[in-house]
This record gives structure tokens, C-alpha cells and sequence, in this order.
């Protein structure tokens, strides 16, 4: 069994609910324990901006900037679209911590032969 766990998101604050449970998912899976990583694209990847993910989605929701906390105090990863990136003229050199830019690629060479259990959001 994989102990590897892989967060989708391509949704941005446009729709901070999806965000919020995008990132309750991923909190999860790190603090039991799981290596985990969340593939920014789209929209999404304005989240790896410090300061960007400052929302409350809704009214009893987690603010993002907590759940980052505990998701960086984890150990999660993110790993941001580079064509997104590039597309959305981001600074690929101030992005939060744990965020790196990277693509299909090193996705998978992060996922190895192991494989990982995956969330789509």
C-alpha cells in the first residue's frame, strides 16, 4: 500500500470552499503520517504567493492561512504547474514554503514505482 498521498488542485480563492477542502484533505493525509503532495495548477497556483491564501470559505471553515500551518508543520509538499506559473507571471523564486515549480515530470518521479492515492479538487 502506497503511504504517498497527491492533492490536485486547480481551483483558486474563486472558489475558497473547494480550496479549504482541497487543503483539509491534504492536512489529513500529512499529519498521519503521509508523504504528501499538493500539484498546483491553474488558479491554484496563486495559493504558493505568500499572502494569497488569507480566505475563510465559510462560516464554522478553517482559515487557509491555518491550515497551510499545520500543512507546512507536516511536512507537505506543493509542487506548482510551471506553465501555469509562467502564464500567470508569478516570481517562482518567492514561493511559500514547501512550494517548488515543477511539472508532469518530477510529479512522477516524486510518486515512484510506490504509487500514491490521489484527491482531485
Amino acid at each position: 500500500m502506497s503511504t504517498k498521498a497527491v492533492v490536485n488542485l486547480s481551483t483558486g480563492l474563486e472558489d475558497a470552499e473547494r480550496v479549504t477542502v482541497a487543503f483539509l484533505m491534504a492536512v489529513g493525509a500529512a499529519e498521519q503520517g503521509r508523504q504528501t503532495m499538493m500539484f498546483l495548477s491553474k488558479e491554484a497556483v496563486r495559493l504558493a504567493v505568500p499572502g494569497v491564501a488569507v480566505a475563510t470559505a465559510c462560516d464554522g471553515c478553517p482559515p487557509l492561512p491555518e491550515l497551510l500551518d499545520r500543512y507546512e508543520r507536516a511536512g507537505g509538499r506543493y509542487m506548482a504547474c510551471p506553465i501555469c506559473v509562467n502564464a500567470k507571471k508569478l516570481d517562482s523564486g518567492t514561493l511559500i514554503a514547501g512550494a517548488e515549480v515543477g511539472g508532469t515530470v518530477p510529479l512522477w518521479q516524486w510518486i515512484g514505482d510506490e504509487g500514491a492515492t490521489t484527491f482531485s479538487f
